[in-house]
This record gives structure tokens, sequence and C-alpha cells, in this order.
């Protein structure tokens, strides 16, 4: 019977869609559970509420990509391990990971505990918002050791070709998440703290299902307490996963630098913002999902020098995201509001959500292309030059172009979204070059970057 989980052999298309469509419908809960406190605040609380949500959302997320970034950094050594069949390393990444996270997870809860006024200073929160923000920032922030736990668990699952575990794990989040909004902020009015105190509970409901789940599953792999240490497998998930982590960290810190300036419009083209942005998240899941799949996907044929695969693999990612980006796209630009409509009931702000959802609409299917390739370098341990060129489209061209439509008399948010795919086609440029000079120079004998390369 063929091994749905070794991605070195048999049909790709089959295998990368069978491997996806647990990491998508992982996504989609994923994000119902971070839209689900906007859309209860929306309807059962006040604007100020939905402005707080989403400005104190899109600093968490922003530290989530920071998080998810340096878990890639796991996934792609198991993969690379496992498509070498070399077991012994795999425990030692695995103990090293859990020692390196837990430190790292405290140290977040210290510093927003600690810096959540400055920090929605920062964001420039609307004045009425202030206090919920802080609110809400701190109570999420308690919450740091479950969302790293959470993304820690999944990467090593992804990098195993498993991805129906992960997908298990935030459903239970998910549906924890929102009985929690209803009672809390539906039932006992507890608006933006009852939001945040439902998602920290999720979280930690989600990760004591997922260790319980760990613990009755015999591992592939030897795993004892010598394993959990800082070893010589942190140096080198930390090598994969710093640049991806600075990259997202960076990538989102732009887009936390655009929410700074459209909050300097005022609350309603504030909510309306953070209205689009949760639209948004569902807009993109077919390109996150491809850039976390062919990460893995691309990183056991690496170990197993398939390279023929990994570049078929990169064109049939493509071929999927270009095919489901174009009617996504067309969604967002003509009928943004019906969608906007599902999270508030202010017509004011639905036409903010609108305007920006214009601007941004060709993002799905630009981003699936440049999500392919930084899947496919991310795959080859090319982690440094997926880091480079994200810095190069959020720093080089989304800032100053959002921050110069901001600026604008006649500023709106339709000319603020463009900065997105503008940002997103540059990134595709500097990638294409990239891949085009890795073809000339790669030999017979020579073998891009993996994980063997560091033992």
């Amino acid at each position: 019977m063929e091994n749905l989980s070794d991605f070195t052999q048999g049909s790709i298309p089959r295998k990368l869609i069978r491997f996806m469509l647990p990491i998508l419908a992982a996504q989609i809960l994923q994000t119902l559970y971070g839209a689900v406190d906007l859309l209860v605040v929306g309807h059962f609380g006040s604007t100020a509420g939905v402005s707080a949500i989403s400005t104190g959302a899109s600093l968490m997320d922003t530290v989530t990509f920071l998080i998810f970034g340096l878990t890639t950094g796991v996934t792609i050594v198991v993969s690379q391990y496992l498509g070498s069949r070399d077991t012994e390393r795999i425990g030692e990444t695995i103990g090293g990971a859990v020692a390196f996270f837990l430190i790292f997870s405290l140290a977040l809860t210290v510093l927003f505990e600690l810096l959540a006024p400055q920090l929605a200073r920062l964001m420039q929160a609307p004045a009425e918002a202030f206090d919920k923000t802080v609110a809400y920032i701190r109570i999420c922030g308690g919450g740091m050791l479950f969302i790293v736990s959470y993304n820690a668990i999944s990467a090593i699952f992804r990098g195993f070709g498993n991805s129906t575990l992960p997908l298990l794990f935030v459903a239970v989040a998910c549906v924890v998440n929102v009985l929690g909004d209803l009672l809390l902020v539906a039932v006992l009015r507890m608006d933006v703290a009852g939001a945040a105190i439902a998602t920290v509970a999720a979280q930690a409901l989600s990760v004591v299902f997922a260790l319980l789940v760990v613990r009755r599953r015999k591992l592939p792999f030897p795993l004892t307490r010598r394993h959990i240490r800082f070893n010589r497998q942190v140096r080198l998930f930390l090598k994969m996963g710093a640049p991806i982590a600075i990259q997202n960290f960076l990538t989102s810190f732009s887009f936390l630098a655009l929410c700074s300036f459209i909050n300097r419009l005022g609350l309603t083209a504030s909510s309306g913002y953070g209205v689009a942005n949760k639209v948004n998240s569902f807009l993109m899941l077919i390109p996150s999902t491809l850039l976390n799949s062919l990460a893995a996907f691309v990183g056991q044929n690496v170990g197993a020098q398939r390279e023929d695969r990994a570049r078929n693999t990169l064109l049939w990612g493509i071929a999927v995201g270009v095919a489901i980006g174009i009617p996504v796209s067309y969604l967002a630009a003509f009928h943004g509001d019906l969608f906007a409509r599902i999270f508030v009931r202010d017509a004011a702000v639905i036409a903010q959500a609108r305007a920006y959802l214009r601007g941004f609409s060709i993002e799905p299917v630009v981003t699936s292309i440049l999500f392919c390739l930084m899947g496919y370098f991310n795959g080859h341990g090319r982690t440094r030059f997926v880091m480079i060129q994200g810095l190069v489209q959020s720093f080089a061209v989304r800032i100053p172009v959002s921050y110069f439509m901001s600026i604008r008399p006649d500023a709106n948010l339709t000319m603020i979204g463009i900065a997105a795919p503008l940002s997103t086609i540059v990134g595709i440029v500097i990638c294409l070059v990239f891949y085009v000079y890795c073809r000339r120079k790669i030999r017979v004998g020579e073998q891009p970057l993996n994980a063997q390369d560091a033992r």
C-alpha cells in the first residue's frame, strides 16, 4: 500500500492535494477562530471594541507569524531527516525544540504584560478604543505558552507529512472559542475582555488535547529526557527558521505600520480596515496553505536528493494557486461588501472595508505564486534569501506606498490597499531571478543546502 506521508515517490498532484486539504481545513478553522472574536463583538459589542480587536489582533498576529517562522525551521529539518531516514537526529531536533520554545514563550508573556500600553500607543489605537486595546493585548499575551506550543506541535507533525492531527488540534480550539465568545460576549456582555479570555481558553484546551494525542501515539523516533535540552539541532532549526521568522515578523510589521497609518484616519476607517483584514484572512487561505505544504513536500525530496520532484511540486503548486485565486480575487474586487456584512452592521464601516478590499483584490492570485516560490526555497533551506526578498518588498514597496497614499489629501482605503499586491509582484520578480540563478549554478553533484550540510 502506498505511503501517503512519503512525498519522495508516487503522484505529486495527488499527494500534494491530499496533504494540502487537512492544512487548508486547519487554516479555515484557524481563520474562523480568529474571526469569531470580531464577528461576535461586531454584533454584540461596540464599534470601539471592533477597533480594539482589529488593532490588538494585528499585533498578536505579528507575533504568531514570528512563532510560525521559527517552528517552520523545525518542519524543514524534520522533513529532511525523514527523507534521509535519520530518526536519531529527529529526536534530537524535537527535544531541542521543546527546550527552546518553552523559554521563548515565557519571555514573550513577560514582554506583553509589561509593555501592553506602550504597544497600543505605538499602534496609534484610537482614543475611544485605547483601554480596550490594552486589555486585549494583556489577556492574549498571557496565553503565549499555548500559542507557541500549538505551533511547535503542529510543525513537528507537518514535518512527518501528517497534516491531519494539526487540523484536529485547531478544530478543538475553534469550537471552544466560538462557545466562549457566545457566552462571554453575547450573554455576559464582557465585550473585548470576554473575546480575549475565550481566545486564551481555546488555545489552552487545544494544547492539552494535542499533548494527550501525542502521549497515546507511538512515536516513530527516539525521544527521551536526555533529548530535551539545548543541543546542536536547536542551532540548525533556528538557522533554517530564523530567517523565515524575521521575514514573517517584518512583513507583518509592515502591515502593523499600515494599520497605524489607517488608525490616524479615524475610528470608522480603523474598524473598516479591521473587518477587511478578517475577510482577507479567508481570501488568503490557499496561498498560506501552499506555503505550508510546499516547505514539507519539497523538504522531503531535498533530503532524498529528488530535485526533479521538488521542481515539479513548485509548478503544480502555482497551477493550483492561480486556478483558485482568480475567482477569489473577482469576489474581493466586486463583492467585498457582502463579506464585510458578515462581521458588522454599521454601513459606514462596511463601506470602508469594501474600499480596502477593492485595492487589495488581486493579492490572492499573486501571493499564490509568491508563496509557492517561497515554500520551494524554504524546503531547500534557502530561508535567508526568502527573508531578504521579504524585507525588500515590505520596506521598499509596501510601507512607502501605503504611507504615501495615507497622507494624500484625498486618502482612501482603496489606494492604500493597492500597496499589498504591488509589493507581492516585486517579491515574485526577485524570486524568479533567484530561481534562474540557482538553476544555472547547480551542476551534477552539487546539492542545495539541507539539514545534512550542518552535521
